[in-house]
């Protein structure tokens, strides 16, 4: 296992696995490989993040010491092939380009609009996880050239089903809520929906392509 692997205790009933700290596809995935392990062996509930994942579970079936060096052994073989990884699935995303920051990010990127547009309609991202609320995909990478730091000031609500980008990376607001990303358009899809099965439209490890309507 690299060194720069940490693995520690996490309160009473879960185990804190911790990678390289910087955004990598390649780190993220590895992540979400060691959190896949963990539930599919029915340990406990898992989530991953860019380049960490918590893994819960049951003191009272599965001992502390045990946990940590399960985790460990997972982390270690998330680094090769010998833990599979869930079959991805391909999210299309029809999008309407007419968000209010999206004359903005053309003017930062010293492109025009539909450059703006074909860049970000360009490539397939990978869902790297949820996070924030319900349904919500860290999506990435974006195209180098838009230029989209976060808001100084973010907005106090932002609609469901705004597309939005941020530093390196795109997302869809699933709910109406606060966001400080740019929003450059909007979709009619539901990203969350409790009575449906799954409730969220995107997983993590999912691919992504936005389609311009």
């Amino acid at each position: 296992m690299s060194t720069a692997v940490r693995v520690v205790p996490f309160g009473d009933a879960a185990v804190f696995v911790e990678l390289e700290q910087r955004v990598d596809p390649r780190i993220v995935a590895r992540a979400r490989a060691i959190a896949d392990a963990w539930e599919d062996e029915g340990r406990g509930p898992a989530t991953p993040a860019y380049a960490s994942a918590v893994l819960r579970f049951d003191p009272l079936r599965l001992a502390p010491g045990e946990a940590l060096d399960r985790a460990r052994e997972l982390a270690a073989l998330a680094g090769d092939t010998r833990i599979p990884t869930a079959a991805a699935s391909l999210v299309e995303v029809p999008t309407h380009y007419d968000g209010p920051d999206l004359v903005d990010v053309a003017e930062r990127s010293r492109l025009t609009v539909d450059e703006v547009v074909a860049a970000h309609t360009s490539r397939e991202y990978t869902a790297f996880f949820l996070g924030f609320m319900p349904g919500l995909a860290y999506c990435g990478t974006l195209d180098p050239q838009l230029v989209a730091p976060r808001l100084a000031s973010p907005r106090a609500r932002v609609p469901a089903g705004s597309v939005a980008i941020a530093e390196g990376q795109t997302t869809i607001y699933p709910l109406d809520s606060p966001g400080g990303w740019r929003l450059i358009g909007r979709t009619d899809l539901r990203l969350f929906d409790a009575g449906r099965e799954p409730p969220v439209l995107i997983a993590a490890g999912d691919r992504v392509r936005f389609v311009a309507r």
